[in-house]
């Protein structure tokens, strides 16, 4: 028998806006709240609310969490030494180096961290960790913590207007003078300016009794509630991967265009996947994630991508209708000696329609990052 779908504590909330609900790595959550194209161009141009309270906050401590967070962790805690309130965005790799989840990690201050784990892959992480912890500490070392945060709930509010009216709402002035990848913790909230839509914006960590009381001030100052639907055209048109299709257990950093969160400098930090990593990164890696833009017509996951000669280079992993850029657009696992720039075609329900290859994101803060008429004339 199958599980019911989980909620977040802003289930009735949604249904009172108007919400059509489905089920989401095991989360009833809004698709969207009538139009799927208001509520994306409202983050584009203004700025939207989303739930994402079905991802889960997980904080470690203790003398022994930042060495153990370095092991864990493909990026290097390192950076974080010394800077209270930044965060750092990593991949979690096994040791083959096949991805198996990416996150954020903050440093909240002294022996403290705090993880945001995906809803997909929440408790295969949980265990993860603490597997690793069970082998790197001595068994019921108090030296270590974890502290599943179930408690919490997370609303994003982005869009170019996101921090004006985020600040306005919570009469917090000083949070428009928070930096990418930064936070602050005030009465209570964990605020970060962090995102997944390629606009600026922030997301707020809070106890599920507060969301409703957010949720409504929010839209009361005129953010739009958005849907998974928005959210997932949005971070598509921002380059940004989605696990499980852009990246998964099979695929390593660099095969996903993240080898930039794999930090090798200090030669005796080891880690979960180092050594396959490092071999990978010296050899060269034999695919890479490139971003495709088409002529016509809408790339779905699966497609095919073939050279003019009909010489097979890959496939899309994922692919939609760009609302912003009016035409379709795609992420693709394909050979890594596939050049920027070439011409190729996709497999769409049996045609062949034209695209170019282009180095992601599409769309970042309020403009496009190619010549899209140029490129495809």
């Amino acid at each position: 028998m199958t599980a019911p779908a989980r909620v977040t504590p802003l289930h009735a909330w949604h249904l009172a806006q108007g919400a059509r609900m489905v089920d989401f790595a095991g989360w009833e959550l809004p698709l969207h709240y009538g139009s799927q194209l208001a509520e994306h161009t409202a983050v584009r141009e203004a700025a939207g609310l989303f739930d994402v309270s079905h991802m889960r906050p997980m904080d470690v401590s203790g003398p022994l969490a930042r060495e153990f967070l370095r092991y864990a962790l493909a990026n290097d805690l390192a950076r974080l030494d010394a800077h209270t309130g930044r965060a750092l965005y990593t991949t979690m790799v096994q040791e083959d180096g096949g991805i198996l989840d990416d996150l954020i990690v903050t440093h909240r201050g002294v022996e403290q961290y705090r993880l945001v784990l995906n809803a997909a892959r929440a408790e295969a992480d949980t265990e993860h960790l603490r597997h690793l912890a069970r082998q790197w500490a001595a068994a019921g070392d108090s030296r270590l913590a974890f502290r599943e945060r179930p408690d919490l709930g997370i609303l994003a509010c982005q869009g170019p207007a996101a921090g004006e009216k985020l600040a306005a709402v919570l009469d917090l002035p000083e949070l428009l003078e928070c930096k990418a990848f930064r936070t602050l913790e005030r009465d209570g909230l964990f605020l970060s300016r962090t995102g997944y839509t390629g606009e600026d914006g922030f997301e707020i960590i809070a106890p599920g009794a507060r969301l409703r009381d957010l949720a409504d001030a929010l839209l009361a100052a005129g953010v739009q509630p958005a849907g998974l639907a928005a959210r997932d055209s949005l971070r598509l048109e921002a380059g940004l991967n989605l696990y499980g299709q852009d990246m998964t257990v099979a695929d390593s950093p660099a095969r996903s265009n993240l080898d930039w969160t794999v930090d090798l400098r200090d030669e005796t930090r080891v880690f979960v996947g180092r050594a396959a990593l490092a071999a990978e990164r010296a050899a060269g890696p034999t695919q890479c994630l490139r971003g495709l833009l088409l002529e016509d017509g809408i790339a779905r996951t699966g497609g095919v991508v073939s050279s003019p000669q009909g010489v097979r280079l890959g496939q899309v992993t994922s692919g939609l209708f760009a609302p912003t850029l009016r035409r379709g657009i795609a992420l693709a696992r394909l050979t890594a000696a596939t050049p920027i720039g070439a011409k190729v075609f996709v497999s769409i329900r049996g045609r062949d329609h034209a695209a170019v290859v282009v180095q992601p994101p599409f769309w970042r803060r309020g403009r496009p990052c190619h010549d899209i008429e140029e490129l495809l004339s």
